[in-house]
């Protein structure tokens, strides 16, 4: 049991865990990635745990940038996304793989999506570490999953409440509101 701020949270999915999803996505994309350049696009600021994982146990050739979008307030989705921080580089002809720590509605990503395909690039995938099911209400593809989990509020590995909690090296699940 951990408290962030005013919340009790579980243990939920332990960090040997963590380390063998985000292992397996990383031997994905290196088998789908070989002979090619992606561009790795991580949505700040609750996936650079993941992306920073992630990007250490890729072995082909790869680029990593960051955007700033957000859709939360506390524990609920606000449901508009509010660009902060835009993409700088060019991706026209490129492979990007959007790194994202959770999706639950989808409405960031979806967001997301949609503005990089007015860019041209070659193609867009997606690498989601947790994705919760019961909660999604768009129809993107995700790619590249590490875990499924229920629609639980969670934090810790990069996940949030209002800025605490991402230090956690586990992932917990709220107990107590």
């Amino acid at each position: 049991m951990v408290k962030v701020k005013d919340k009790e949270f579980e243990i939920s999915i332990p960090s040997v865990r963590i380390d063998a999803a985000v292992q397996r996505m990383a031997d994905e994309i290196n088998r789908d990635y070989q002979g090619k350049t992606p561009l790795f696009l991580a949505i700040l600021n609750g996936s650079f745990v993941f992306a920073a994982d992630l990007v250490r146990k890729i072995t082909i050739p790869c680029e990593i940038s960051f955007v700033k979008l957000a859709s939360y307030s506390g524990t609920t989705s606000t449901n508009q996304v509010r660009e902060m921080i835009g993409l700088s580089e060019d991706i026209s002809g490129r492979n990007i793989i959007i790194l994202e720590d959770i999706v639950d509605s989808g409405i960031t990503l979806d967001h997301l999506i949609k503005d990089l395909e007015k860019l041209n690039p070659a193609n867009i995938k997606v690498a989601c570490f947790t994705f919760k099911p019961e909660a999604f209400k768009k129809t993107f593809r995700i790619d590249y999953l590490g875990i499924s989990i229920p629609n639980d509020f969670i934090v810790g590995y990069g996940l949030d409440y209002d800025g605490y909690g991402r230090n956690l090296p586990d992932i917990y699940k709220i107990v107590s509101s």
